[in-house]
């Protein structure tokens, strides 16, 4: 304490860490030691604060011995170009007493440094003049080195300061303000933004300066950054305040800007949701992003706006910051305007979560006034190459969408602003993003820019061949550049300090179409880049046009530089950047899948092939030999485009062995699956079939079966976030979101086989008794009793099957384990995206198979009583349970999904569980009685008067005879659900049992749906309503035939997601709402003097602070317990 980092971090923040702690790998030591986004603050021999032994400063001696080595350590760390780039940092020795001695440590130090960098990156600073010329004689004598012309010594340190201060020819004032509650304005102090290290803080006063704005200098800068940024380069809050100050050249409108302003008052007025997303979709290079960095200067007032640096950031730490953001230096929170940057296939809802997560987990009160200013709202840009194909997909009460097409009057707009331009700027016409723009995208002056450049192009000059890498990059890869450090490498210049400038004035004549930006990543640094996309792209084809060069050539030659793919800090950047390439699928115009291959493996594939294809990505593979995305991609291009199998699985197999995750094992399964499928078409073009085929479809199908069953088990094992997300998908899977393929996958394959086996000699499906061999073999008993026929080919398939009789024999009791898993999930798990319903819809298609393939037909039936008129209660019981099968009613799952079917089929249903309710055993008829209540409550819902509906007094003695029978630890949560039904207490009347069956049904549903549960929401099917008996219940179904003629199911769904629909009469009219209360942040509902604990169905609706508060709520019966709606507090 009282020391230089105590006084440092008075106002600043700096980590205080040890020199061993900068031992390790690299990367995880930039990440465990926050480098680069905060100051860290290394002691080298001890500390004062810290009262204990290993921290006191030792002699020399003993530091020599204990600590010089772990220093010596720090040094070659820092000196790493992983870590700082070779040649673009500055090393200074700030002497506060006298060194005068080699025995010291900081001449060790000193020493240590000179052996891992060049002396010109070292200075030295002393106060003192007689502590300068002892430290100079020291490094003389010792190093054979003048430091003169690398010192600073007859300046204070306050007059170092104030000159390095005044730098540049402006300065942004010391005090940043932030809105607050009231109107009133708060500081943002230094330290709390050096926290903020996500964040990118637009304060109320940003850019006013305490420089006097009139001066030549100040001029200068303002012409310097309007030029870099008409030139192409990013907006930079300065463009808004140049226009704010200066009335008369207002920063241009888009036509899309009040409807933004507007999405965003309404959100923050209207919606329910502390944290709410609005999309904005938008054509990369078409003014999206600067768009959204408008209207949020414009909002500045009103909201703590922010924008995130990193969306690779872990989200949970963003969230903790937009929450200390919100109420920092106030007792009172104010709402958020957070604007992200992202790619389609990026999933915006993991950041949405987190921040709700984060508001539960603070512990920060909010008053019913203050609760409106409780909320942040996510400005999500999002680059996407069907902007309004996306956004029509979206809910379009919280999207925009902008393309690369002005409006007449935008247009105009640009024209003014180019006359503007003509009075301050020379040449304002070679701003080629603003022209391009002011132009409309006209694809002509794109190619005519193009072409005029690169008109005596020479591929042999490293100048040239460096810009064909940036074309190619910049063409398929947003947000890419090359540093200026890999540049001058790559062009052999000598770094110039303070003339970054020089790779530019090195690339004439292509510079004028180049641009250097501010990279924030690993600390900041220069990337080079072509000024627009589409001139990027323009110049890709001139190249081809006119110097015959073909991407694949640009994309090998990228590919054989060592200097791009050898360690170094900026190359990781570059290296994703060339993966992406490589890997990357654009959505699809029309839905949410995905293209099959990167838009550069289709542009080459189209141009010369299977071959160079192959050819890139072997070289690729040689190049990120730790990723698996790379010959993952290769395998998918082997087995979709080419056919080639055994090929493709080997690079399959060669990306799992390098991580094993649901996606690596599913590319495996799938080119099994698409083998076993190309055989199946191949077989029924030929007239003989060989019995060897058999054998090798069954081998096949058996791995394929293996590798999605694995994949499934690592999705369902994945209970923690992944460590770092999957580079690429094998198919068109959202990202962290495998959920259940493995299952449909390993459905579609046990089909395949099915069809295989129905097509054999002996078991032909077109033949009734042969069908039957079938359907009795995948029952269990011996093919040898089935089958009669005697001859070569058959005993040889008979051998066959024989030999796989183990795997065949199981499958139809698989298939029936996994409909009653995937039952589940369709009917507990709120879908999250349409690959639920894709999938959905697959596995309704497969059961209709499964039906026509096991579940004989009434005539087939009635034949079969009639030969074994001995057995014929068996055959009835037979009977019911085939017919309960056959339509998905055999589990308590499956019949309440029958809430969206027809009302006849459930009135059977309910027939059958009556009959078969009395005829099994007692493990078996609890199920049944079971089974039977919940189909009585459906069949009411959808036919209320039908003769089989039994009295909601009988269902519940039903009900509480069964529940008396098994007690509290049925292996389901079946019965438990009921009895929320049935048992949950009405305004006039308590249920002292009901709390044990909440914890009951939470217990059992944890335990047998804990891996459907994992990561996803459950979904009420019925909820509390105002009536009396079965009349209370009311089913979601029901309640959506309100809406339906009016509206598109999609914005129903929306409307049901957000919680918006909690507004709608049609449902305040039919559903009941329950007064409870809020203690400790858990939900009860209050019936006299019962408390029941539910669960928020929003986390978004409680506030934090662990207040305890009354509240209001509908309650909807979810499968592992009731959930609380649309939670309202009451004062």
């Amino acid at each position: 304490s009282g020391g230089l980092c105590h006084s440092y971090r008075e106002s600043r923040w700096a980590n205080q860490h040890t020199p061993p702690q900068f031992q390790g790998q690299t990367e995880s030591v930039i990440k465990n030691l926050n480098l680069y986004k905060q100051t860290s603050w290394v002691f080298c021999n001890g500390r004062h604060d810290l009262n204990s032994d290993s921290n006191l400063a030792l002699d020399y001696k003993n530091w020599l011995r204990k600590s010089c080595k772990d220093v010596e350590q720090l040094v070659s760390f820092i000196c790493n170009p992983e870590v700082l780039l070779r040649g673009r940092y500055l090393i200074i020795f700030l002497l506060l007493s006298p060194v005068d001695t080699e025995k010291d440590p900081v001449f060790d130090i000193y020493k240590a440094f000179i052996k891992h960098t060049e002396e010109e990156n070292i200075i030295s600073v002393c106060e003192s003049q007689s502590t300068y010329l002892k430290w100079r004689e020291l490094i003389k004598e010792k190093c054979d080195s003048d430091i003169e012309h690398l010192s600073i010594n007859e300046l204070t340190l306050s007059e170092i300061n104030g000159t390095i201060m005044t730098m540049g020819p402006f300065s942004q004032s010391s005090v940043r303000l932030l809105p607050s509650s009231g109107s009133s304005t708060v500081v943002l102090t230094q330290k709390d933004e050096d926290l903020l290290t996500a964040l990118d803080v637009l304060c109320t006063n940003q850019c006013e300066s305490v420089d006097d704005e009139n001066s030549s200098e100040f001029h200068e800068f303002r012409k310097s950054v309007e030029k870099e940024f008409y030139r192409g380069g990013k907006v930079k809050w300065w463009n808004f305040y140049f226009c704010h100050k200066d009335k008369e050249k207002p920063f241009i409108k888009r036509d899309k800007y009040e409807n933004v302003m507007k999405l965003i008052r309404s959100q923050w007025r209207d919606s329910n949701d502390m944290c709410v997303l609005l999309n904005l979709f938008h054509h990369p290079g078409c003014g999206g992003t600067t768009l959204a960095m408008h209207v949020m200067w414009d909002l500045r007032h009103e909201f703590r706006c922010a924008v995130l640096k990193d969306n690779s950031m872990p989200k949970t730490e963003v969230a903790i910051q937009v929450i200390k953001l919100m109420k920092l230096e106030s007792e009172k929170p104010s709402p958020v305007l957070l604007l992200v940057d992202s790619k389609e296939t990026d999933n915006p809802y993991d950041l949405v979560i987190s921040i709700r997560k984060a508001a539960v987990e603070e512990n920060f009160s909010v008053s019913a006034d203050d609760a409106p200013n409780w909320k942040v709202i996510i400005l999500n840009c999002v680059r996407s190459h069907s902007p309004k194909q996306q956004y029509r997909q979206h809910n379009q009460t919280q999207n925009q969408f902008i393309t690369a097409s002005l409006t007449p009057q935008e247009q105009k707009d640009f024209e003014k602003k180019l006359k503007e331009l003509e009075e301050t700027h020379d040449k304002p016409e070679n701003f080629y993003s603003f022209m391009i723009m002011k132009n409309n995208f006209d694809q002509k002056y794109i190619d005519d820019l193009a072409h005029n450049t690169l008109e005596n192009f020479d591929f042999s000059k490293k100048e040239s061949e460096l810009f064909a890498f940036l074309a190619l990059l910049n063409t398929y890869v947003e947000e890419s550049e090359i540093s200026l450090s890999l540049c001058e490498d790559f062009l052999g210049m000598k770094f110039i300090r303070w003339r970054e400038d020089s790779v530019l004035e090195r690339m004439n004549p292509y510079s004028n179409l180049l641009i250097i930006d501010r990279i924030q990543e690993s600390g900041g640094y220069e990337g080079l880049r072509i000024l627009h996309q589409t001139i990027a792209s323009a110049c890709l084809a001139e190249l081809e046009r006119s110097c015959y060069k073909k991407v694949s050539e640009i994309t090998m030659q990228m590919l054989h530089y060592d200097l791009f793919f050898s360690t170094f800090v900026v190359k990781n950047r570059l290296m994703r950047s060339i993966e992406r390439m490589l890997i990357e699928r654009q959505r699809k115009k029309d839905g949410d899948e995905r293209e099959l291959f990167s838009p550069l493996v289709h542009k080459i594939h189209n141009q010369q092939g299977r071959q160079t294809i192959q050819e890139i990505f072997v070289k690729a593979s040689s190049r990120f030999v730790t990723s698996a995305s790379i010959p993952q991609a290769l395998a998918r291009y082997l087995y979709i485009n080419e056919r080639d199998f055994p090929e493709a699985l080997k690079w399959a197999e060669k990306a799992k062995d390098i991580k094993e995750n649901p996606y690596t094992f599913d590319t495996i399964g799938q080119i099994h699956k698409s083998n076993l499928k190309s055989n199946m078409d191949r077989e029924k073009q030929e007239k003989s079939h060989n019995p060897e085929d058999l054998d090798t479809n069954i081998k096949i199908a058996i791995n394929g079966m293996k590798a999605f069953e694995r994949a499934q088990q690592l999705a369902d094992k994945e209970d923690e976030p992944q460590e770092e997300p999957p580079d690429d998908d094998s198919e068109d899977y959202p990202r962290k979101s495998y959920n259940v393929y493995g299952y449909v996958r390993m459905l579609e394959i046990a089909f395949l086989v099915f069809e295989i086996l129905s097509k054999l000699p002996f078991f032909d499906e077109h033949n009734p008794m042969k069908k039957k061999y079938l359907q009795s073999f995948l029952r269990g008993n011996k093919l040898n009793t089935l089958c009669d026929e005697d001859n070569e080919i058959t005993n040889w398939y008979v051998k066959i099957i024989n030999e796989h009789e183990r795997f065949l024999v199981k499958l139809k009791s698989d298939v029936k384990e996994i409909f009653d898993i995937l039952n589940c999930y369709f009917a507990y798990i709120k879908g999250v995206c349409k690959f639920d319903s894709m999938n959905h819809q697959i596995v309704c298609d497969h059961f209709k198979k499964y039906v026509h393939l096991f579940c004989s037909t009434p005539e087939e039936m009635t034949k079969e009583k009639e030969h074994q008129s001995n057995l014929t209660l068996k055959l009835d019981v037979q009977e019911q349970k085939l017919f309960l099968e056959k339509n998905q009613a055999d589990t308590f799952s499956g019949i309440l999904q029958h809430l969206d079917k027809p009302a006849e089929k459930i009135e059977m249903v309910t027939e059958c569980y009556a009959f078969l309710q009395k005829t099994g055993n007692q493990k078996q008829n609890s199920q049944m009685k079971i089974n039977y209540i919940l189909s009585n409550i459906v069949l009411y819902f959808l036919k209320p008067k039908s003769k089989h509906v039994k009295s909601y007094r009988f269902l519940s003695g039903l009900l509480s005879e069964t529940l008396q029978e098994i007690g509290l630890c049925y292996h389901l949560p079946d019965p438990y659900y009921l009895a929320l039904l049935l048992f949950w207490p009405s305004p006039t009347e308590e249920n002292t049992e009901i709390g044990k069956y909440v914890t009951a049904i939470r217990k059992s549903s944890h335990k047998y749906l804990s891996k459907l549960f994992n990561k996803r929401s459950t979904i009420a099917r019925l909820y509390l309503g105002k009536g009396e008996g079965l009349k209370r219940l009311v089913s979601k179904p029901k309640l959506d035939e309100s809406f339906l003629p009016k509206m598109p199911r999609d914005t129903l769904a929306q409307l049901w997601w957000n919680g918006d629909i909690f507004k709608e009469k049609a449902i305040i009219s039919r559903l009941h709402r329950v007064s409870g209360t809020i203690e400790q942040g858990a939900v009860y509902a209050n019936y006299g003097q019962q408390k029941i604990l539910v669960r928020p169905a929003r986390l978004s609706g409680i506030r934090s602070g662990f207040s305890t508060e009354k509240v209001s709520f509908y309650i909807g019966f979810a499968i592992n317990g009731p959930l609380a709606y649309d939670i309202k507090y009451e004062n």
